[in-house]
Protein backbone atom coordinates (compact mmCIF):
# COMPACT_ATOMS: atom_id res chain seq x y z
CA UNK A 1 0.00 0.00 0.00
CA UNK A 2 1.45 3.36 -0.96
CA UNK A 3 1.40 6.08 1.66
CA UNK A 4 -0.71 9.18 1.26
CA UNK A 5 1.22 10.97 4.00
CA UNK A 6 4.72 10.16 5.13
CA UNK A 7 6.38 12.02 7.98
CA UNK A 8 10.01 11.07 8.53
CA UNK A 9 12.60 12.20 11.04
CA UNK A 10 10.63 15.30 11.98
CA UNK A 11 11.68 17.34 15.02
CA UNK A 12 10.56 20.70 16.32
CA UNK A 13 11.70 22.61 19.40
CA UNK A 14 9.83 25.43 21.15
CA UNK A 15 11.90 27.44 23.65
CA UNK A 16 14.25 24.57 24.29
CA UNK A 17 11.42 22.01 24.62
CA UNK A 18 11.43 19.26 22.00
CA UNK A 19 7.72 18.99 21.17
CA UNK A 20 8.36 16.55 18.31
CA UNK A 21 11.45 14.36 18.44
CA UNK A 22 12.53 12.51 15.30
CA UNK A 23 8.93 11.50 14.56
CA UNK A 24 8.14 9.13 11.72
CA UNK A 25 4.57 8.31 10.75
CA UNK A 26 2.75 7.17 7.66
CA UNK A 27 -0.84 6.58 6.63
CA UNK A 28 -2.35 4.99 3.53
CA UNK A 29 -4.83 6.64 1.18
CA UNK A 30 -7.95 4.98 2.68
CA UNK A 31 -7.15 4.23 6.28
CA UNK A 32 -8.48 5.07 9.72
CA UNK A 33 -5.85 5.72 12.38
CA UNK A 34 -6.11 6.77 16.01
CA UNK A 35 -3.35 8.74 17.72
CA UNK A 36 -3.22 8.55 21.49
CA UNK A 37 -0.73 9.69 24.10
CA UNK A 38 -0.50 11.64 27.35
CA UNK A 39 -0.79 15.44 27.38
CA UNK A 40 2.32 17.03 25.91
CA UNK A 41 3.06 13.96 23.79
CA UNK A 42 3.06 16.08 20.62
CA UNK A 43 -0.33 15.15 19.18
CA UNK A 44 -1.44 18.71 18.42
CA UNK A 45 2.01 19.74 17.21
CA UNK A 46 1.97 16.77 14.82
CA UNK A 47 -1.29 18.09 13.31
CA UNK A 48 0.11 21.63 13.23
CA UNK A 49 3.10 20.39 11.20
CA UNK A 50 1.00 18.42 8.71
CA UNK A 51 -1.34 21.39 8.15
CA UNK A 52 1.52 23.87 7.77
CA UNK A 53 0.80 25.84 10.94
CA UNK A 54 4.17 24.90 12.41
CA UNK A 55 7.39 24.42 10.44
CA UNK A 56 9.64 21.66 11.80
CA UNK A 57 13.37 22.21 12.40
CA UNK A 58 14.23 19.07 10.47
CA UNK A 59 12.72 16.08 8.71
CA UNK A 60 10.40 15.52 5.75
CA UNK A 61 6.64 15.56 5.27
CA UNK A 62 5.73 13.95 1.95
CA UNK A 63 2.27 13.98 0.42
CA UNK A 64 0.44 12.04 -2.27
CA UNK A 65 1.54 9.55 -4.89
CA UNK A 66 4.23 11.90 -6.15
CA UNK A 67 5.70 12.30 -2.67
CA UNK A 68 5.68 16.10 -2.78
CA UNK A 69 6.92 17.99 0.24
CA UNK A 70 4.28 19.83 2.27
CA UNK A 71 6.94 21.80 4.12
CA UNK A 72 7.31 24.64 1.62
CA UNK A 73 3.53 25.06 1.24
CA UNK A 74 1.32 27.62 2.99
CA UNK A 75 -1.58 26.48 5.19
CA UNK A 76 -4.06 27.50 2.49
CA UNK A 77 -2.18 25.58 -0.19
CA UNK A 78 -2.02 22.46 2.02
CA UNK A 79 -5.79 22.71 2.56
CA UNK A 80 -6.26 22.93 -1.22
CA UNK A 81 -4.03 19.88 -1.63
CA UNK A 82 -6.66 17.97 0.33
CA UNK A 83 -5.68 18.11 4.01
CA UNK A 84 -8.71 18.94 6.18
CA UNK A 85 -8.55 19.56 9.92
CA UNK A 86 -11.26 19.60 12.51
CA UNK A 87 -10.45 21.25 15.82
CA UNK A 88 -11.87 20.19 19.17
CA UNK A 89 -14.36 23.03 19.43
CA UNK A 90 -16.77 23.10 16.52
CA UNK A 91 -16.71 26.27 14.44
CA UNK A 92 -19.93 26.57 12.50
CA UNK A 93 -21.81 29.72 11.50
CA UNK A 94 -24.48 29.69 14.21
CA UNK A 95 -26.85 32.16 12.52
CA UNK A 96 -26.84 30.23 9.27
CA UNK A 97 -28.86 27.09 8.61
CA UNK A 98 -27.23 23.69 8.26
CA UNK A 99 -27.84 23.94 4.50
CA UNK A 100 -26.15 27.36 4.29
CA UNK A 101 -23.16 26.13 6.29
CA UNK A 102 -22.70 23.19 3.95
CA UNK A 103 -23.15 25.35 0.84
CA UNK A 104 -20.55 27.76 2.19
CA UNK A 105 -18.10 24.90 2.60
CA UNK A 106 -18.70 23.78 -1.00
CA UNK A 107 -18.21 27.35 -2.12
CA UNK A 108 -14.75 27.52 -0.53
CA UNK A 109 -13.40 25.67 -3.51
CA UNK A 110 -14.44 28.48 -5.84
CA UNK A 111 -12.16 31.37 -4.99
CA UNK A 112 -13.13 34.73 -3.44
CA UNK A 113 -14.41 36.35 -6.62
CA UNK A 114 -16.82 33.57 -7.46
CA UNK A 115 -18.26 33.69 -3.95
CA UNK A 116 -19.62 37.18 -4.49
CA UNK A 117 -21.79 36.04 -7.38
CA UNK A 118 -22.55 32.61 -6.03
CA UNK A 119 -25.92 31.01 -6.70
CA UNK A 120 -26.24 27.38 -5.68
CA UNK A 121 -26.85 25.07 -8.63
CA UNK A 122 -29.12 22.02 -8.49
CA UNK A 123 -25.93 19.98 -8.33
CA UNK A 124 -24.71 21.94 -5.29
CA UNK A 125 -28.01 21.43 -3.48
CA UNK A 126 -27.94 17.73 -4.28
CA UNK A 127 -24.37 17.49 -2.95
CA UNK A 128 -25.43 19.27 0.24
CA UNK A 129 -28.29 16.80 0.74
CA UNK A 130 -25.87 13.91 0.25
CA UNK A 131 -23.45 15.37 2.80
CA UNK A 132 -26.28 16.00 5.26
CA UNK A 133 -27.42 12.42 4.80
CA UNK A 134 -23.86 11.17 5.34
CA UNK A 135 -23.41 13.04 8.62
CA UNK A 136 -26.95 12.38 9.84
CA UNK A 137 -28.37 15.90 9.53
CA UNK A 138 -30.75 15.51 6.59
CA UNK A 139 -33.75 16.35 8.78
CA UNK A 140 -32.00 19.43 10.16
CA UNK A 141 -31.04 21.18 6.89
CA UNK A 142 -33.46 24.06 7.52
CA UNK A 143 -32.44 24.54 11.16
CA UNK A 144 -30.13 27.28 12.38
CA UNK A 145 -26.82 25.75 13.34
CA UNK A 146 -26.90 27.49 16.71
CA UNK A 147 -29.91 25.36 17.68
CA UNK A 148 -28.09 22.07 17.15
CA UNK A 149 -26.78 19.92 19.99
CA UNK A 150 -23.03 19.80 20.60
CA UNK A 151 -22.79 16.46 18.81
CA UNK A 152 -24.77 17.69 15.82
CA UNK A 153 -22.51 20.73 15.50
CA UNK A 154 -19.53 18.39 15.41
CA UNK A 155 -21.18 16.38 12.62
CA UNK A 156 -21.99 19.54 10.71
CA UNK A 157 -18.37 20.58 10.91
CA UNK A 158 -17.25 17.16 9.70
CA UNK A 159 -19.77 17.57 6.85
CA UNK A 160 -18.29 20.98 6.02
CA UNK A 161 -14.84 19.43 5.83
CA UNK A 162 -16.11 16.55 3.69
CA UNK A 163 -17.67 19.15 1.36
CA UNK A 164 -14.13 20.16 0.47
CA UNK A 165 -13.38 16.56 -0.51
CA UNK A 166 -10.19 16.19 1.52
CA UNK A 167 -7.94 13.20 0.96
CA UNK A 168 -6.82 13.35 4.59
CA UNK A 169 -9.03 14.33 7.49
CA UNK A 170 -7.40 15.21 10.83
CA UNK A 171 -9.95 15.13 13.64
CA UNK A 172 -9.19 16.33 17.17
CA UNK A 173 -11.06 14.64 20.03
CA UNK A 174 -14.39 14.19 18.28
CA UNK A 175 -15.98 12.29 21.18
CA UNK A 176 -15.48 14.99 23.80
CA UNK A 177 -18.76 16.17 25.35
CA UNK A 178 -20.97 13.81 23.34
CA UNK A 179 -23.81 11.63 24.55
CA UNK A 180 -23.36 7.84 24.12
CA UNK A 181 -25.74 7.84 21.13
CA UNK A 182 -23.88 10.76 19.51
CA UNK A 183 -20.56 9.01 20.04
CA UNK A 184 -21.87 5.91 18.36
CA UNK A 185 -23.00 7.92 15.34
CA UNK A 186 -19.63 9.71 15.26
CA UNK A 187 -17.86 6.35 15.21
CA UNK A 188 -19.80 5.15 12.18
CA UNK A 189 -19.33 8.50 10.47
CA UNK A 190 -15.54 8.34 10.79
CA UNK A 191 -15.36 4.64 9.86
CA UNK A 192 -17.45 5.36 6.76
CA UNK A 193 -15.35 8.41 5.79
CA UNK A 194 -12.16 6.33 6.05
CA UNK A 195 -13.36 3.98 3.33
CA UNK A 196 -12.57 6.60 0.70
CA UNK A 197 -9.89 8.75 2.37
CA UNK A 198 -7.38 8.78 5.20
CA UNK A 199 -8.79 9.76 8.59
CA UNK A 200 -6.56 10.43 11.60
CA UNK A 201 -8.34 10.77 14.94
CA UNK A 202 -6.55 12.23 17.96
CA UNK A 203 -8.41 11.02 21.02
CA UNK A 204 -8.04 10.63 24.80
CA UNK A 205 -11.04 8.42 25.25
CA UNK A 206 -9.95 4.76 25.07
CA UNK A 207 -13.48 3.46 24.82
CA UNK A 208 -14.04 5.59 21.73
CA UNK A 209 -10.73 4.43 20.23
CA UNK A 210 -11.73 0.82 20.85
CA UNK A 211 -14.95 1.40 18.91
CA UNK A 212 -13.03 2.77 15.94
CA UNK A 213 -11.35 -0.64 15.73
CA UNK A 214 -8.33 0.64 13.80
CA UNK A 215 -4.56 0.82 14.01
CA UNK A 216 -3.37 2.97 16.91
CA UNK A 217 -0.21 5.10 17.12
CA UNK A 218 0.96 5.99 20.63
CA UNK A 219 2.97 9.20 20.91
CA UNK A 220 5.17 9.99 23.88
CA UNK A 221 7.59 12.92 24.20
CA UNK A 222 7.15 13.74 20.52
CA UNK A 223 7.97 10.30 19.12
CA UNK A 224 6.14 7.07 18.32
CA UNK A 225 6.25 4.81 21.36
CA UNK A 226 4.16 1.95 19.97
CA UNK A 227 1.92 1.14 17.02
CA UNK A 228 -0.63 -1.58 16.33
CA UNK A 229 -4.09 -2.63 17.44
CA UNK A 230 -5.42 -1.10 20.66
CA UNK A 231 -5.00 -4.44 22.45
CA UNK A 232 -1.42 -4.65 21.24
CA UNK A 233 -0.42 -1.15 22.34
CA UNK A 234 -2.25 -1.23 25.69
CA UNK A 235 -0.46 -4.48 26.56
CA UNK A 236 2.93 -2.82 25.86
CA UNK A 237 4.80 -2.29 29.14
CA UNK A 238 6.26 1.06 28.03
CA UNK A 239 2.79 2.32 27.13
CA UNK A 240 1.42 1.15 30.47
CA UNK A 241 4.25 2.97 32.28
CA UNK A 242 3.70 6.19 30.36
CA UNK A 243 -0.06 6.18 30.74
CA UNK A 244 -0.05 5.29 34.40
CA UNK A 245 2.66 7.84 34.91
CA UNK A 246 5.08 5.58 36.73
Amino acid sequence: MSSLLEVSGVSVTFDGFKAINNLSFQIGSAELRAIIGPNGAGKTTFMDIVTGKTKPDEGRVLWGEMGRSLLGMSEARIAREGVGRKFQKPTVFEDQTVRENLLMALRNARGPFAVLFYRPTAKDLEKVSELAQEVGLLDALHRKSGELSHGQKQWLEIGMLLAQEPRLLLVDEPAAGMTPAEREHTTSLLVEAAKTRAVVVVEHDMEFVRRLNCKVTVLHEGAVLAEGSLDHVTADQQVIDVYLGR
